[in-house]
């Protein structure tokens, strides 16, 4: 079985991704993949290199804040990047499947209902916590401004459109709390 995990910016869904991770089960993160491929794939570093000109990449590697600061200011850029990265990101995550032999996966995405990647997935698993504390742990993790995150999250949908197209909703406010949930999750999904 494939279990998608999302959840908005800040939500902490890769917090409980490497709750599952440290139950045993396998996990593909998405997000981890597709910087991979920033870094790693010819194909993906032309196409980003055509799409955004040479400011894309410094020394070899990737100009993060660069591509950050166009694709969150320009949506079709954000799109266009995305239609880049998200093939590439599902070839890999394919190969990486096929290697796996566990009653089920745990596939994270940020945005997951976003471009449709739910529909390869069994069940998926949505990561809410209330906006103030995601904005806060933002700042505190990446060391950006509020606006910043506020402009991240404009492109992601909101909580309200993502939690009725999920199947189990985990409120990640308490750690010890959420960790008792991935473990009733985890044994839901072993027994099935």
């Amino acid at each position: 079985m494939i279990i998608g995990l999302t959840g908005g910016i800040g939500s902490g869904k890769s917090t409980v991704a490497k709750m599952f991770a440290d139950l045993g089960v396998p996990v593909f993160i998405a997000d981890l993949e597709g910087r991979k491929l920033l870094e790693e794939d010819e194909a993906v570093i032309k196409a980003v290199k055509d799409l955004f000109g040479p400011s894309a990449y410094e020394d070899g590697k990737p100009n993060r804040p660069y591509i950050a600061s166009v694709v969150f200011s320009d949506p079709e850029k954000l799109r266009q990047l995305n239609a880049v990265i998200h093939p590439a990101v599902a070839a890999r995550f394919k190969e990486w499947l096929s290697r796996k032999h566990a009653p089920y996966v745990i596939y994270e995405a940020a945005i997951l209902f976003e471009h449709g990647g739910h529909k390869n997935c069994d069940a998926v698993i949505m990561v809410t916590a209330p906006k103030e504390m995601r904005i806060s742990r933002v700042v505190q993790r990446d060391r950006v401004k509020r606006e910043e995150v506020l402009q991240r999250m404009d492109n992601q949908w909101p909580e309200e459109k993502k939690i009725p197209l999920a199947d189990i909703v985990v409120e990640n406010i308490d750690l010890d709390e959420t960790l008792r949930i991935v473990e009733k999750i985890h044994q839901l999904y072993v027994k099935n």
